[in-house]
């Protein structure tokens, strides 16, 4: 599916999730693109290595954006701080997320130390909104479905949430939302498992 969907490989942007830390290099994800023969003529990194200016005009130019995957929080106050939000919604490219990045991509999330945060309390953070719903990502629901369903019972009230454990993906394009391994609706308080999308 991502072979059929990255047309334009010119490059490659990846967002940091621990932006501090210049050997977050993205070698993981970018592994996964390789081993699926992927490959960019240009690969960045964006972390506080590069220039707000010049982050921004990356994001524009990129012909697929990574939100890597990590410190949930980290990224999350890295997006706010170099204002990379507007030009990641604006861009033509195609917006991937691996686990923290996926989560980052809703339109909100929950922080939880019930789901898995290091906090006191539990807060609902602004994701960058590409569509109107909310991701949980590397969370054990087969053996929590009563935990996840009352920690995001009120979010689901809101806004429609994807719940995953590992091996899975979410792809929307348009109005289509497609489905791989086991991944959960919360929607009005209500969890259900999706049907998986049949793979041509």
């Amino acid at each position: 599916m991502l072979q059929a969907d990255i047309t334009n490989r010119k490059s490659l942007a990846m967002i940091s999730s621990n932006p501090s830390i210049y050997e977050d290099n993205g070698a993981t994800e970018r592994s996964w693109l390789d081993q699926a023969g992927i490959m960019f003529d240009e690969y960045h990194l964006i972390n506080y290595h590069v220039q707000k200016e010049d982050a921004q005009t990356i994001i524009q130019n990129a012909s697929v954006i990574f939100l890597l995957g990590g410190n949930t929080l980290k990224q999350n106050d890295f997006l706010i701080e170099y204002e990379l939000s507007e030009s990641i919604k604006k861009s033509s490219g195609v917006v991937m997320g691996a686990s923290a990045g996926a989560i980052n991509m809703s339109a909100k999330w929950l922080c939880s130390k019930n789901l898995g945060y290091k906090v006191e309390m539990s807060s609902v953070y602004d994701g960058i909104g590409l569509d109107n719903f909310s991701i949980l990502s590397h969370f054990d629901l087969e053996n929590n479905i009563a935990l996840v369903q009352s920690e995001l019972s009120l979010l689901s009230e809101e806004i429609n949430i994807y719940a995953s454990n590992k091996d899975c993906a979410v792809r929307v394009k348009g109005d289509r939302v497609d489905v791989l391994g086991n991944v959960f609706l919360i929607s009005n308080s209500k969890i259900q498992k999706l049907e998986e999308t049949p793979w041509l």
